[in-house]
């Protein structure tokens, strides 16, 4: 074990980062700490990272941080660039750090909402409950170094209309933001949160952020998520989610950039009659890698789950998709459909798709099915036979193959957001 210690870059990683001062349970700082002293970063060795290598994290030379003042932005700079809804509170942190001056918005009645720095240990006293941490060294190193987060509580009943938009910044280089989000949906509420991540003269830098969700009896939750930072800077997500019975909850995750991008997703449906959606979109180019991770664990009756996940690579771009859904022995009357299609632009571009199935009941209907291959050829023809360019047929085809996930975003100021970003970054028209 001592051996273990010395040689772990774990170990060497972390040692300069602060330890976080917000007041988590001594008991789970603890555990953390022990994690990380006892295991390294996974390899390609390790069953759930077999496809994504995480060495160039590693790399990340901490040691050479420095305290930095915040960026000179305003909140005009926000509104024009990074929000995407015009409604509703905004909530802005650079480098994981709470940015009062550049958030703006009126408090919705029927909720609580503030930074984790403003909480007590009684209202943190759930955060960590359902997040495994032994061998899970992303975990703990963001149980033990969070700098700040949400934590936001819908209150029984309540509707928030408008969304509410948590904006991510990441800036500098050799620089490492632990992220930590505490959010629960009383019993018959509703809400809608953003999510959006971007970087801003970063290199080399790296956001590891958590989000731990709890969804009450009859409670509808929205996540959209717009992952949007530039290659040189690595990213790790994970929403640990828990639904009650009677509940919706439904993720949507865009990611537009990136060097290397995972995102964990783990639903545990706990209660009868919940309706789990899943839908994301990653359109990569360059050497990019994202990896989509997903679990959806059905232990009660009476649920339906919909996954639907695409992806463009174009280069050398790497994509990875692997969703597991999980059927118990009592979990009966069960509807789950996973489903991931890719297209690859490139001959260098490649893709590592996994759907699976784990089923222990009798009385179900699910499925799963993957697709991978190039754009259609024939059908380039034809759109070029109608006086279209072969480079604006290539482009009508792919925005069409990823408008069935953008399709599924209800909310219209998101997915125009998003078309923009794709507009920008690969001159698609939608």
């Amino acid at each position: 074990m001592n051996e273990l210690i010395q040689e772990s870059k774990v170990v060497s990683f972390v040692e300069h980062l602060p330890k976080t001062m917000l007041p988590f349970n001594n008991d789970l700082l603890s555990k953390a700490s022990d994690v990380l002293k006892s295991i390294d970063f996974p390899t390609t060795r390790t069953e759930a990272w077999k496809y994504t290598r995480v060495g160039r994290i590693a790399s990340i030379s901490t040691a050479n941080q420095v305290t930095r003042e915040g960026k000179n932005l305003s909140r005009e700079d926000i509104n024009s660039t990074y929000q995407i809804s015009k409604a509703g509170l905004t909530f802005v942190f650079e480098n994981g750090v709470f940015r009062s001056d550049l958030s703006s918005g009126e408090f919705p009645v029927g909720a609580t909402i503030k930074p984790l720095t403003g909480c007590d240990k009684d209202e943190l006293a759930l955060v960590g409950k359902s997040l495994q941490l032994e061998n899970e060294v992303f975990h703990s190193m963001n149980t033990a170094f969070a700098v700040d987060g949400m934590y936001i509580s819908i209150h029984d009943k309540a509707v928030i209309e408008a969304p509410i938009q948590l904006i991510h910044l990441i800036t500098g280089k050799n620089t490492v933001s632990n992220l930590r989000n505490f959010i629960q949906i009383g019993k018959f509420a509703k809400a809608e949160i953003m999510q959006s991540f971007f970087a801003l003269d970063a290199e080399t830098s790296f956001t590891n952020v958590i989000t731990e969700v709890n969804v009450a009896e009859n409670a509808h939750l929205t996540i959209n998520k717009l992952q949007y930072e530039t290659e040189g800077n690595y990213h790790i997500a994970t929403e640990q989610v828990d639904q009650a019975k009677d509940s919706t909850f439904t993720i949507n995750t865009m990611t537009l950039d990136g060097t290397l991008v995972r995102n964990n997703l783990n639903i545990e449906v706990n209660g009868v009659n919940c309706m789990t959606n899943l839908h994301g979109a990653y359109v990569l180019k360059s050497n990019q890698h994202v990896d989509n991770h997903t679990i959806v664990d059905h232990k009660q009756p009476h649920c339906e789950s919909n996954e639907l996940y695409k992806g463009v690579m174009d280069e050398k771009s790497t994509g990875v998709f692997n969703g597991k859904v999980f059927v118990r022995k009592d979990a009966q009357k069960i509807n789950a459909f996973q489903s991931n299609g890719n297209v690859l632009l490139s001959d260098d571009a490649t893709v590592d798709s996994k759907p699976e199935l784990e089923i222990y009941a009798d009385d179900v209907k699910c499925s799963h099915g993957s697709t991978t291959g190039q754009l259609d050829e024939e059908a380039v023809f034809y759109l070029r036979a109608r006086g279209i360019s072969e480079k604006s047929a290539r482009h009508l085809m792919v925005a069409a193959f990823i408008g069935d996930v953008l399709s599924k975003i209800e909310n219209d100021e998101f997915r125009e957001y998003t078309h923009s970003h794709l507009q920008d970054r690969f001159g698609w028209e939608f």
